[in-house]
């Protein structure tokens, strides 16, 4: 019996797609002069929304390995748009700010990530929303088996 997937190479869709916006998202960084990859932006954006955060819970949150993790965050500091700061409860672990600089950067990067994201949603429903996550999360949660 033939699965509905077998012939479909939905990953692909998948990947071109987000191919495709990062592309569109990189294009306007450069555009913009905001000397940011897409990759630190995302960084960027976990910390915004989770100050203090450990290394190895941004790399769980971004699924990039911790070296990765590592020279993405080594790159942002020398821009001093984020800092490592000593836990207090433990001397060996690092949490991550974002700097002054890091703030404004993210105010206004924003906007043009929003403009971005609206681009690429269109005129879809936010009924169309709430299928897409549940397919997304329905595939993604197919590997966690």
């Amino acid at each position: 019996m033939t699965h509905p997937s077998d012939q479909r190479a939905y990953f692909f869709k998948i990947d071109t797609t987000i191919k495709k916006i990062r592309n569109a998202l990189q294009k306007r960084f450069n555009d913009e002069g905001f000397d940011l990859t897409v990759d630190q932006w995302v960084v960027i954006d976990h910390i915004a929304r989770n100050p203090g955060i450990s290394q190895n819970t941004l790399a769980d949150l971004t699924t990039k390995d911790a070296p990765t993790v590592t020279r993405i965050i080594d790159l942002l500091v020398k821009k001093s748009l984020v800092e490592r700061r000593t836990a207090e409860d433990d001397r060996r672990k690092f949490l991550i700010h974002l700097t002054e600089a890091g703030e404004q950067k993210y105010g206004e990067v924003l906007p043009v990530v929003v403009e971005i994201r609206r681009r690429g949603w269109g005129d879809l429903s936010e009924e169309d929303y709430q299928h897409f996550v549940r397919i997304m999360d329905s595939i993604y949660n197919n590997f966690n088996e």
